[in-house]
């Protein structure tokens, strides 16, 4: 198995900016190197974003908005630097981006984060289906204003719609047609958008699966589970750079957030200062602003329309975590119920499922159920 990524593995820390001009042409050199993983897992990263002297021993890769196109007997591509992700093959994959065209791509399924989240939530999950289900990939990406895709510049306004186009543009710059659309809460109205908007870039059937979150409105969670809006507000008055994740973790949970909470948002902080240093400074990786922008635009984001008039070839799986009582409402239930019928008749599909022993991280509380309901949709597809 392998992964692919297009920020490097081995440096974790923010990639050095890149001038970007109005038609969204890149100017810089892109390194290609392996370095170990675990097992039999190598990261390969695919762009490693360098201007130093030593990235000209690696092949060179100019970077550009869109296409890709790879000229014959020539290391020459042309992909996009529209988000960060990983690719994750599983063992039997033999293929790249910027392989030959002749060569279909495997079977992809995009896993896309939640709020505050990145791709690195899916990390560990992504794995496990790569080595469960070794002829596919599996794609993880950091939505704009997140993770390390909070370095590359992204024009406003910061909606559903737009972080579910970026991902669109990141699929047909890569060649991927996805099979399977995959999004945790925030990210469940982007992959139900990504439906809305695409023609091409999605195959025919396509199984997109909305987890713990509806198409409609928003309801906070109760008491111990998440408030994303409060959360965002909260981090909001903290400063750009603090000196202690413990420090930030302490005032979370004295404003009321819980540990796991706490712990999940420190994950976003990245020093600053030279390892070792006295004085250790850490700063947020993600672009705060833009993300009040993106919850705001959750809130306000009605996809009701692609569940009740679901597009023939598309089967629509929601998944409602059993202990997340608050974020469902009878009218959302009775709605899909009866959008399952509707949709049965159309030639498309929409299904219900619960996961047992699960709060709203369904894939951190109960990795074991989530992966045997997904399964279904990786063997359901000829490779």
């Amino acid at each position: 198995m392998s992964a692919i990524s297009n920020f490097p593995a081995a440096h974790r820390h923010r990639a050095a900016p890149v001038g970007v001009s109005e038609a969204g042409k890149f100017g810089f050199r892109s390194a290609v190197a392996s370095v170990p993983f675990q097992d039999d897992i190598f990261w390969r990263s695919q762009s490693a974003l360098s201007h130093s002297r030593k990235a000209a021993k690696y092949p060179s890769v100019q970077m550009a908005l869109v296409d890709e196109r790879v000229a014959r007997g020539r290391n020459l591509a042309k992909p996009s630097r529209i988000l960060a992700y990983d690719l994750v093959q599983g063992p039997l994959v033999r293929w790249s981006s910027i392989a030959d065209k002749s060569i279909p791509d495997p079977p992809t399924a995009v896993l896309v984060h939640g709020i505050l989240g990145s791709r690195k939530n899916w990390g560990t999950f992504a794995r496990r289906l790569a080595q469960a289900f070794p002829t596919w990939q599996f794609l993880s990406v950091d939505l704009r204003c997140h993770g390390d895709s909070a370095s590359i510049s992204k024009r406003g306004p910061h909606t559903v719609a737009a972080a579910a186009l970026d991902v669109l543009k990141l699929v047909a710059q890569l060649r991927i047609t996805p099979r399977v659309l995959v999004g945790h809460s925030f990210g469940g109205k982007v992959v139900l958008s990504m439906v809305e908007q695409a023609a091409k870039p999605l195959a025919r059937p396509v199984r997109v699966w909305v987890l713990d979150a509806t198409p409609g409105k928003v309801r906070p969670g109760g008491d111990g589970e998440d408030h994303p809006e409060e959360l965002i507000s909260f981090l909001s008055k903290m400063p750009n750079e603090v000196f202690s994740k413990r420090d930030v973790m302490n005032a979370l949970i004295k404003e009321g957030f819980s540990k796991d909470v706490a712990q999940w948002v420190v994950t976003n902080l990245q020093q600053t200062s030279s390892p070792g240093s006295s004085s250790p400074s850490f700063s947020w990786v993600f672009d705060l602003k833009g993300i009040a922008e993106m919850y705001q635009s959750y809130e306000e984001t009605n996809l009701w329309n692609i569940v009740e008039d679901v597009p023939r070839g598309v089967h629509v799986n929601f998944l409602k975590a059993e202990r997340s009582l608050h974020r469902w409402a009878l009218e959302d239930l009775q709605r899909i119920h009866a959008a399952e019928d509707l949709a049965a008749d159309e030639g498309g599909g929409v299904e219900m499922h619960v996961l047992e022993d699960a709060g709203h991280w369904v894939h951190a509380d109960n990795p074991d159920g989530l992966f045997r309901i997904l399964s279904s949709s990786f063997q359901g597809i000829k490779t």
